[in-house]
């Protein structure tokens, strides 16, 4: 019996039409589709590809055991995330044995702060697995806005909201573009140290890109419901150009 293959495959910031040929391709074709999402969620990534799912493929949800319910410095956090990822690679590397292609599904980039990379360090030694790149979520933020995010010679920065105040504000002040993702429960921590960093009058905040309720806004702007869990911030550089 031949092997099987799992393949990451990246969906694009949320719009169906940005996903790559080869995503659309193996996705209708498949028979097996994992994804995550909380308890009693379908999924973000579950919801790009409603419709597109062929019929009888097996659909495997992967429910995260904690997502903001213990604080990340806690060693539980990484202890339940950790055992879940084991399970999780266990019943893909299962189906690949018995000669099963698995599509896992992808929100943006598959390699881009996204949960399948916790998958494919345990299992590109011992299966057989496949990346499939995609645009990413911050990509099509930025294009959400209508302006270029780099000119010229601007240095981009990506941070992660959940870093200390002090480290945001040090190293917004530094870059010339900024995204800053995982939002969340951050917030107000993002916004004071883009005040202290001197770039809260040009932020913006872009919620759902590419997707149906998109919403984008000017952060010092009147953004009431906006949702800051499936929101991207931006600053555009203001570099050289002709």
């Amino acid at each position: 019996m031949s092997v099987g293959k799992i393949y990451g495959v990246g969906l694009g910031p949320g719009d169906p039409d940005l996903m790559s040929v080869r995503a659309d391709r193996l996705l209708r074709n498949a028979r097996h589709v994992a994804f995550f999402r909380k308890p009693g969620r379908s999924g973000q990534a579950r919801n790009i590809v409603n419709g597109m799912i062929p019929e009888g493929a097996v659909e495997f949800p992967m429910e995260y055991p904690v997502t903001t319910e213990i604080p990340l410095n806690d060693p539980r956090y990484n202890e339940l995330l950790a055992a879940f990822y084991e399970d999780c690679a266990h019943h893909l590397k299962a189906l690949a044995e018995k000669g099963e292609d698995v599509v896992v599904l992808c929100e943006g980039d598959p390699f881009f702060y996204g949960s399948f990379m916790h998958l494919y360090t345990r299992l590109r030694d011992i299966a057989p697995v496949e990346v499939v790149p995609a645009i990413t979520g911050m990509s099509g933020a930025w294009t959400a806005t209508g302006d270029p995010i780099t000119w010229g010679d601007d240095i981009l920065t990506v941070l992660a909201a959940t870093l200390p105040e002090e480290v945001l504000a040090e190293r917004m002040a530094q870059t010339d573009a900024l995204v800053v993702m995982k939002i969340g429960r951050n917030i107000d921590k993002v916004k004071r140290a883009l005040k202290t960093a001197g770039m809260y009058d040009r932020a913006w905040i872009v919620e759902y890109a590419q997707m149906p309720n998109q919403r984008v806004c000017k952060l010092s702007e009147n953004c009431e419901g906006i949702t800051p869990y499936f929101s991207i911030i931006l600053v555009h550089g203001q570099g050289r150009r002709p």
